[in-house]
């Protein structure tokens, strides 16, 4: 860094405020109203502090429809410098734990919201999805993108009223779905009673606590989850640990959009997804990526949204392979 941008980030930084506001970005992406609840300062106090870590190159802004984005840098010597701030902060300082507790308080109410949207809706949410997206095609996207070889297990994260696992149930020996709606677990543990498969199971639980052996799916799904939640680049890192050797995960959302009713009414976090973010998280998973394809809803259909499909691959047996040709 030169001297005048080495010197623009340590002002940046020495201030009490924004300090606090560099630690609870170092492992969350907020926006200013959820940083307003936290600090409990005004929003356009908050807002200047945001304006001179970005203009230090220390965090960055990104907006999606009325809402705007904040997270640390994640390249160039800024990027560097304010990981190496934060790593010298003591996790266990009080000013710090009484922030982490606030953003806590923040994402649980979040996450109530949310239930509550589920519970009110769970009965009519395939009718709901059918208006913003073309089901049918989406599903065979997903079935060409796994069709070039069998798999046996599958993990449907998010799982909503059970689709995949109905979808692909026939054709493997387990499949687990996991939800934090019980109504939800009620809606997909009916559809695959009907289906009689008998081979797969749903559950209740977190994302984010996932309960499970490493190495135990083939394939991992996300259906239309990551727009619901806070932080999609460690769910992802999350649930890459759990695929086999090879394995491959799904993920299937919006591609990004403007619709802010979505956000209103219907409990979205984000509206949309850029090809290259989530590429981005799979590769932070350690994961290849391996497709990237974006279906555009059909003229004269209800959908106003296009879906973005990602498919990713375990990289274990073939860095073994390069590993073996170099030795």
């Amino acid at each position: 860094m030169t001297f005048e941008e080495f010197n623009a980030a340590l002002k940046a930084t020495a201030e009490e405020t924004r300090l606090r506001i560099l630690a609870l970005l170092a492992d969350n992406e907020l926006t200013v109203s959820e940083l307003t609840d936290i600090l409990r300062q005004s929003q356009p106090r908050i807002s200047r502090h945001l304006r001179l870590l970005a203009e230090a190159r220390l965090v960055e802004r990104f907006r999606e429809g009325s809402w705007a984005f904040f997270r640390l840098a994640e390249r160039g010597q800024g990027a560097e410098l304010v990981r190496t701030l934060i790593d010298r902060l003591d996790p266990e300082d009080r000013t710090l734990e009484r922030d982490r507790e606030r953003l806590i308080a923040v994402r649980t109410a979040r996450i109530r919201a949310a239930q509550d949207y589920f519970r009110r809706h769970a009965a009519n949410w395939d009718q709901i999805r059918r208006l913003h997206v073309a089901d049918e095609a989406v599903e065979e996207a997903i079935e060409a993108a796994l069709a070039d070889r069998t798999f046996r297990s599958l993990l449907d994260l998010g799982t909503g009223t059970g689709r995949m696992l109905e979808l692909f149930g026939p054709q493997i020996e387990r499949g687990v779905g996991i939800d934090l709606s019980r109504d939800m677990l009620a809606l997909a543990q009916a559809r695959l009673d009907r289906a009689g498969l008998k081979n797969c199971t749903v559950r209740h639980g977190d994302i984010f606590n996932l309960a499970m052996a490493p190495d135990s799916f083939d394939v991992i799904i996300f259906h239309q989850v990551l727009h619901f939640l806070d932080d999609g680049a460690r769910a992802l890192t999350d649930a890459a640990r759990l695929l086999r050797p090879q394995g491959r995960l799904v993920v299937v959302d919006f591609a990004p959009h403007e619709l802010e009713f979505l956000r209103e009414q219907h409990a979205h976090r984000r509206l949309g997804f850029a090809g290259e973010t989530v590429t981005q998280w799979l590769e932070q998973a350690e994961l290849e990526p391996v497709l990237h394809r974006v279906l555009a809803p059909e003229q004269g259909s209800d959908g106003k949204i296009a879906v973005s499909l990602w498919v990713a691959c375990d990289r274990r047996l073939a860095l073994a392979a390069s590993a073996r040709e170099v030795a």
